[in-house]
């Protein structure tokens, strides 16, 4: 007798009534040619202002393999990922975009790769074609910046896209931090991880969600969250200039005391000024950085609200 094992696909979806059932469709065919597995659909509506719920409700009628789960508002993709995790229930978890950026051909290599032994199969762009170059710059040197300065090694080009283990999603949803980085998550909680790469493929329809600004306080919240070297970078360049300041001091007085007194020039005492504030705004921007981390974590505010479902909830989330 085959043992049949279960796999949840996460779907956190936003705006996405344009593409949500030709996902649906492509997927499906993938899945149909996978022996000895049963997939399920969660998908997570993030408070879209479309008809994505609808079309989910839609698919949900029509299709036994479709679950749905509603927020009250836009929470964003980080509570939409942990939404799905939380209310899944396979024994393996397939997080992945609706917007067919994420190839869902690389489905069976993942469960092949699972099949080998490994808690996650995890995909990875090799190229950013058609993607504007600023951006593809400012990505690879966040990711350069990121395993400098964090305790997490991720990997150049890593995505959300992944399979993992019912034993590592557990380990993933015990982190409830509300401002979440999954991706450093992911690395952080461990487990034996296969990558696969592919080549970027353009988004066809609709247009994505992610502006740069967005991009970028993401990329902050993910160094802020797991390392605390700018911090200590910040204490480092205290000290050092308060031992350039002392040295400074030191050679002024004994100028004076040898010369006379010699009055500074008013661009070399500008020039001071506007360092000495350009670097304590600096080190106030990063303290308040950490403090606002703090300040959203001590509210112990729920990572979502969950407005509406068609899962049978044996637990109220709240």
């Amino acid at each position: 007798m085959i043992v049949t094992e279960t796999i949840d696909i996460v779907v956190p979806c936003y705006n996405e009534e344009e593409v949500l059932k030709i996902f649906y469709e492509e997927t499906k065919k993938i899945l149909d040619s996978i022996n000895n597995y049963t997939f399920q659909f969660i998908l997570v509506d993030d408070g879209s202002r479309d008809k994505t719920l609808s079309i989910m409700k839609e698919l949900a009628e029509i299709y036994p393999d479709v679950s749905y789960l509603s927020f009250s508002r836009n929470f964003g993709k980080e509570a939409a990922m942990y939404a799905g995790l939380r209310y899944s229930s396979g024994d393996y978890v397939i997080v992945m975009d609706a917007d067919l950026q994420h190839p869902p051909a690389l489905i069976p290599e993942m469960v092949a790769g699972v099949k080998e032994g490994y808690d996650c199969v995890a995909a990875m762009r090799t190229t950013r074609t058609n993607e504007a170059k600023i951006r593809s710059l400012f990505s690879r040197m966040f990711y350069r910046l990121s395993n400098m300065l964090t305790d997490v090694s991720l990997v150049q080009g890593a995505v959300d896209f992944r399979i993992m283990s019912r034993q590592m999603v557990n380990a993933v949803l015990d982190l409830s931090e509300v401002q979440r980085f999954s991706k450093g998550i992911f690395s952080w909680v461990g487990f034996k991880t296969k990558w696969l790469p592919y080549e970027n493929i353009e988004r066809t329809i609709g247009s994505t969600k992610w502006s740069f600004w967005n991009l970028f306080k993401y990329a902050l919240d993910g160094i802020t969250a797991f390392s605390i070297v700018p911090l200590r970078l910040v204490s480092i360049m205290g000290f050092f200039i308060s031992v350039f300041a002392f040295i400074y001091i030191i050679i002024t007085i004994t100028k004076a005391l040898i010369t006379g007194i010699d009055v500074p020039g008013y661009v070399t005492t500008l020039s001071t000024i506007l360092f000495l504030g350009g670097i304590i705004e600096l080190s106030l921007g990063i303290l308040g950085e950490y403090i606002g981390h703090i300040y959203m974590e001590s509210k112990n505010r729920p990572i979502f609200i969950l407005k509406q479902t068609n899962i049978n909830l044996t637990d109220k989330y709240k």
